[in-house]
Order: structure tokens, then sequence, then C-alpha cells
């Protein structure tokens, strides 16, 4: 099933260029859409192929961590659990095969068992690889 997600997405997201939007971008667009759909339903898989062997994933509360620990946090869902994710106000920047993303990210979680919202600005870096988006570092801000 997570496979056809994944698929799914690919497709969908494949055929949605926007007006004035490069395949370059639009192809960018859904990596976004397949990260955020990773965090959602912890899905190893999904995050394992969209984010970068060199992934440097920075928290808005200041923690820093790598590819396993990144995904290692997502599938225990400890201390955060996504139920929902939307990103909005989104920018990007793309200059020889480097992508540089800001959003907002809001959410529904569970925080150590407790039901709660969370909207935090991010940064991301992605790099194309082989014709694909990676993931390769993301820094979460806090928003006053």
């Amino acid at each position: 099933m997570k496979k056809c997600i994944y698929l799914f997405i690919l497709v969908f997201s494949g055929s949605l260029v926007v007006h004035g939007q490069s395949k370059e971008e639009a192809s960018l667009v859904a990596a976004i859409e397949i990260f955020r759909t990773g965090v959602v339903n912890a899905d190893q898989d999904l995050l394992e192929s969209i984010t970068d062997t060199d992934l440097v994933y920075g928290h808005s509360s200041g923690k820093v961590q790598n590819k396993a620990e990144f995904i290692d946090e997502i599938m225990s869902g400890k201390p955060l659990d996504y139920a929902t994710v939307e990103l909005s106000d989104q920018t990007i920047k793309i200059s020889d095969h480097i992508a540089v993303v800001r959003h907002i990210f809001s959410a529904q979680i569970i925080n150590n068992g407790v039901a709660g919202n969370l909207k935090i600005g991010n940064m991301l870096i992605w790099k194309e690889k082989l014709g694909k988006w990676k993931l390769l570092a993301r820094q979460a801000y806090k928003i006053i």
C-alpha cells in the first residue's frame, strides 16, 4: 500500500506542472510532498528514499540529527507523532542542482501522548542527484 501511495504521488505530481513552473521545480515539489507524506505516515521507505545520506536535520529547539537519527525518531513517534502536516507560504529557489525551499510547517501532533499543534518555519536544502531530489539539510525556526 505504501508503495502505491508513493507511485500515486509521483504520477499525480508529475502531471501537475503549474503555469510558469519548470519541470525541475515540479519534480522538487513532488519530492517535498513525498517527504511530507513520509513524515505523516511514518513511512521509513519514503523517508529513506527522499533523504540524502549526509542529511543534517536541525530542529527549532537546536537539536541536530543525522539521517538515521531523524528517521528513527519519526518511526518511534517520540517525542512527536504527526497526525497531519500542512505546508504554506512556500518559496523555491533553484540554482545548479541545489534548491533552497522555505515554508511554514503546521501540524497536528501527539507530543508524548498529549494532542497539540505545531507551527514553525523551515528552510530546506535539496540536492538533485541523477535526476532525483534528495533532502540534504533542514533547519526549523520558531515563529514569533
